[in-house]
């Protein structure tokens, strides 16, 4: 009979796939949670940033009808729909999801769309989490790009996470470094989001991200001047982590 996800907690499956996959490479994990009857129905978050391009190809090669979830804010950069449209392409992916804030509640809460300036927070929670929430209901698991690298808070980062007890996340590139990340664009010829090149290797939201100079952190140009460091989909414990790198969402 077919495993049903309903019959063990998300922390006995998390507890079981950690165990099968603990010593197994990015790839393998991958192919294996998305086609691992424990794992249930996944989708892949992606923001379609300055390193997403790794997941999405990995996607792409071992099952292409992935569902995969680009919140569009509508206040992102052209650079990056225009990127979401050609790597959707090159790559032959077959569902790509466009989720955007529900309309009545954008004119309710930002009507003047500058809710950002007055709180980020809030904003991010219009825009981002409640669309986000609402596309992952149907899922029991999804993928993100999450690595031990980006913060000191993920240096245990496992492959597969308990979220709240609700659904699994998924961190295939939990093991990687940067310099695995640059190789594997290359080494496959991957597009490279346009403004990289410009200075913005973090990209989110055209009106809360500036360029980095040199030196900087890569993220420092999120929020610049803000008391803030995450949209706030990924959390430890309620607190936000900093990330030192482009995740894939």
């Amino acid at each position: 009979m077919p495993f049903e996800t309903s019959s063990v907690t998300v922390n006995e499956r998390v507890e079981m796939l950690n165990g099968f996959y603990r010593h197994h490479a990015a790839i393998p994990v991958l192919r294996q949670a998305l086609n691992d009857p424990i794992v249930g129905n996944t989708a892949l978050v992606s923001s379609f940033g300055a390193e997403s391009v790794v997941l999405l190809h990995m996607v792409s090669v071992i099952k292409p009808e992935t569902p995969v979830i680009f919140i569009d804010t509508e206040m992102l950069f052209p650079e990056t729909l225009d990127y979401q449209l050609e790597v959707t392409e090159k790559l032959g992916l077959k569902d790509v999801r466009v989720i955007k804030a529900d309309a009545t509640a954008v004119k309710e809460r930002d009507p003047f769309g500058r809710l950002h300036l007055a709180n980020p927070d809030a904003c991010c929670s219009l825009r981002k989490l409640e669309p986000l929430e609402n596309a992952l209901s149907e899922f029991d698991a999804w993928i993100t790009g999450r690595k031990r690298f980006q913060a000191g808070s993920r240096v245990a980062l496992d492959l597969f996470e308990n979220e709240d007890d609700k659904r699994i996340k998924i961190n295939p590139l939990a093991h990687w470094r940067k310099p695995d990340l640059q190789d594997y664009i290359i080494n496959n010829n991957l597009p490279r989001h346009p403004l990289v090149a410009k200075g913005y290797p973090s990209i989110g939201c055209a009106p809360c991200t500036t360029a980095v100079k040199d030196g900087e952190d890569e993220r420092a140009g999120r929020w610049r001047g803000a008391d803030k460091v995450e949209c706030g989909i990924h959390f430890l414990d309620g607190t936000p982590m900093r990330e030192n790198a482009e995740q894939s969402q």
